[in-house]
Parts: structure tokens; C-alpha cells; sequence
């Protein structure tokens, strides 16, 4: 009889040769994530809506199937997961503390949780955030790290007080250029000398209006897996600088040093390189604004429709700092696009819904590809972009499938 650790073997053996067939296709023929063609199995994770796919447990990391992040504002239960650490165990209200420090504040200041929601004003911002591996999964050759489909993203809205506002208060010299932030996650390894993450922003970015430190979720409190009680919320740029269960921050006259700011973390190849070049950390550069991207929401992929040949289909698009201005739709493999209707965003640095009404010309197998344009006139590639080392800023055009039966 096999044993526990045989079965694991076989299991992991069949998981990676069904992949390692794929991967013989995917320089000549990418396998989109949107086509679903190799998933993750569901698991249960408090709060969270029962179709999460978990990809790691240890630090847990999990994301949404596109189908699911359909609402408009992305319900607490759909905000996918990324942690690098593990979240504190206990969280008093009445103990929790904010300190503003740094070479740049001469006198550094500690806030309670209840001060800073009595003595600032409070805001409510509907921001998107996405993981800047969102996409992984599709890079060839295959880059390290979770391997996300595209259920890296969310758009809720987001309520707290300015970062500025606190910043302001406290105080800071003329010389300041970045901010880093410190949570109460702990290390995997347990050290408590360690730190799992310890990103940040430059000031400009710090100081804009929707810069928050939050502490509500769509009118809830945070989910302890997505920063409960308070953090950092930087709409349009990697989730990785919005820092979760935020007890420090300090305001930096250099670049933030903290953990996963240097080496290849975060960053992207200043310059183009081949797929798998090894690229040194000299040469990488630190990734701020995401680039312009869109998904097909509804239907969900395999969707089999009959009868008029008619389908809506609808989605959202986003990009990074800048608005989106058009997002285009084609169900012929892009020899032909048309335009969606593409409403605006609630607020700067929110995603945008869209919508198209299809009509197929016959029965079959169909594809139906999706992409936006900002305002800059820069549009997601139909293909994977430039590979980097670690997996970064896939934009690629989202592609679901469809059966029309007659």
C-alpha cells in the first residue's frame, strides 16, 4: 500500500508533467489563464467567498476566479489575499498604536487607533488595487513566486483618513522623498528581528488625496487577512505598498530600505531583456504605476449559450494612475474589434465597468478577447509583454472560451 508521502509524490509527479506538456506549447502558443485549462481547487478561508483559489498556505495567498469579481465594488469576501508573513494573532482596539518616525520627523508621534479617527477627517474611496504578479502564471519561461491566474485585483471602497493628513500633523523636513511603513505580521521564520515586507511609496504618492490609511471596507471593518485593523491603501500602484496591520511609518530622505525594496523584488528589468536572461539587481527598477489592463467578468469562461446567438458580456479595465478611454472586444481572435461602452470611474483610481452586446455569426467554439486603451493612448498587448525574472505587470488581453450550440 502507498504511503502518505508516495501518494504526494505521484500526485506532485502527474501535476507537473500535465504542466510540463503546456509548457512545451507556451512559446509558441501562450495558454491564457483566462481558459482555466490547469486551476487550483477551492478551500474554505474564513469571510471569504467559498470559490477562493488558495495557492499558498504558508504565507496564505489566495485569488478569485474572473467570474466572481463581477460587482461593481469588490465585496470584502472577493478581495484576494497576499500575504508574505503571518498576521498578528490578537488585535486590541483600544492598545493599537501608529507611530510616525523616520530620519525625516524630528519628533516622531504616536497615534492611537481612536485618535486618529477622532481628530482627522474621514474619506471613503473606491481603489483599486492588484498584485503586481497578477498574471504570472502565463510567463514562459516560468518565473518563481505564487503563480496567479488573474484574480490578483480588487476595486472596494476604502474607508479612512489621509496619509498627508497625519503626515502633516506630525511633521516633516523639506528633505523627505519616501515613505515605509511596518506591520505587525511576523516573519515566517518566527524571528521576531525579522520583518516579512517593509515596502513603501515616494512622497508625491504619500501626499495624493486618495493616499489612506483605512480602516473600513465597504463600510465593515477590515478582514484580518486583508490588514485589520488599519492600512495603507494606494490605489493604482502594487498592493505590496499597501501596507496591512500598520503600526509604523516612517518618512525616509532616501529610498525605503526595508524588506522586499531591494534585489529583484518588486522590480522589473530597467531595460528590455530575452525570456530568461538572468538579470542583475543593479539593473532592476522598482515598480510604481500598473499598466493598463482589463477583464471579462461575465460569462464566465465555458460558457455554453443557444438560441438568438446573442450574448452580453461584461467586465471591468483599469490603469494604474491613468484613466481608462476605450476598451475593445473581438470574438474572432482580433482579426476585428468593437467597441465597448465603458463607464467612468467613481472616483481617480478606481477600475471602470464595461459592457458589449455579441452576436455570433455561427454555432461553435468561440473566444472572446478583451482590451483597454488609457488615456495616454497606451493598450494592453495581445500577447504576453516583455518576461522579466520575477512575473510582473502581465497586461496581456484577457481571453475567455464559448460554445454557441444552436
Amino acid at each position: 500500500m502507498a504511503t502518505n508521502r508516495e501518494k504526494k509524490g505521484v500526485q506532485s509527479r502527474r501535476t507537473f508533467l500535465r504542466g510540463a506538456a503546456w509548457a512545451a506549447f507556451a512559446p509558441f502558443f501562450p495558454v491564457p489563464a483566462g481558459l482555466d485549462l490547469l486551476s487550483w481547487p477551492s478551500a474554505g478561508i474564513p469571510g471569504k467567498d467559498p470559490g477562493i483559489r488558495v495557492l499558498n498556505d504558508r504565507p496564505l495567498n489566495a485569488e478569485l476566479p474572473p467570474h466572481l469579481l463581477d460587482d461593481l465594488i469588490t465585496p470584502a469576501s472577493r478581495l484576494f489575499v497576499r500575504n508574505n508573513g503571518i498576521p498578528p494573532k490578537q488585535v486590541d482596539l483600544d492598545t493599537w498604536e501608529l507611530r510616525i518616525e523616520g530620519e525625516c520627523v524630528p519628533n516622531p508621534v504616536t497615534y492611537r487607533l481612536a485618535d486618529l479617527k477622532r481628530r482627522f477627517p474621514q474619506y471613503t474611496y473606491q481603489l483599486t488595487i492588484e498584485c503586481a504578479g497578477n498574471g504570472r502564471a502565463e510567463f514562459f519561461p516560468p518565473a518563481k513566486g505564487n503563480q496567479w491566474t488573474l484574480g490578483a485585483v480588487g476595486c472596494p471602497e476604502w474607508t479612512g483618513i489621509r496619509l498627508r493628513d497625519v503626515l502633516e500633523d506630525a511633521g516633516y523636513t523639506d528633505d523627505a522623498v519616501y515613505i515605509g511603513y511596518y506591520g505587525a505580521d511576523t516573519h515566517l521564520s518566527g524571528d521576531p528581528d525579522k520583518r516579512p515586507i517593509s515596502r513603501g511609496v515616494p512622497m508625491a504618492k504619500a501626499l495624493e488625496n486618495e493616499s489612506l490609511i483605512a480602516w473600513e471596507i465597504n463600510g465593515e471593518p477590515l478582514p484580518l487577512q486583508n490588514g485589520y485593523p488599519l492600512r495603507l491603501v494606494f490605489g493604482g500602484w502594487p498592493a505590496s505598498t499597501s501596507g496591512k496591520w500598520l503600526s509604523r511609518i516612517a518618512v525616509r530622505n532616501r529610498i525605503h530600505d526595508g524588506a522586499k525594496m531591494g534585489g529583484q523584488s518588486y522590480r522589473v528589468p530597467c531595460h528590455p531583456v530575452s525570456p530568461g536572461t538572468d538579470v542583475p539587481d543593479s539593473e532592476m527598477c522598482i515598480i510604481e504605476s500598473m499598466p493598463v489592463k482589463s477583464l471579462i467578468t461575465f460569462p464566465r469562461t465555458h460558457a455554453r449559450i443557444s438560441g438568438e446567438k446573442r450574448l452580453q458580456v461584461r467586465g471591468k479595465a483599469w490603469a494604474g494612475d491613468r484613466k481608462v478611454d476605450l476598451v475593445e472586444i473581438s470574438i474572432d481572435f482580433g482579426a476585428t474589434w468593437q467597441p465597448a461602452q465603458l463607464a467612468p470611474p467613481a472616483n481617480r483610481l478606481a477600475w471602470q465597468a464595461w459592457s458589449a452586446e455579441l452576436a455570433f455569426p455561427d454555432t461553435g467554439y468561440y473566444e472572446i478577447w478583451a482590451r483597454a486603451q488609457d488615456d495616454q493612448g497606451i493598450r494592453q498587448p495581445m500577447v504576453l509583454p516583455g518576461w522579466n525574472p520575477k512575473g510582473y505587470l502581465n497586461n496581456a488581453c484577457h481571453r475567455i472560451a464559448i460554445q454557441v450550440k444552436s
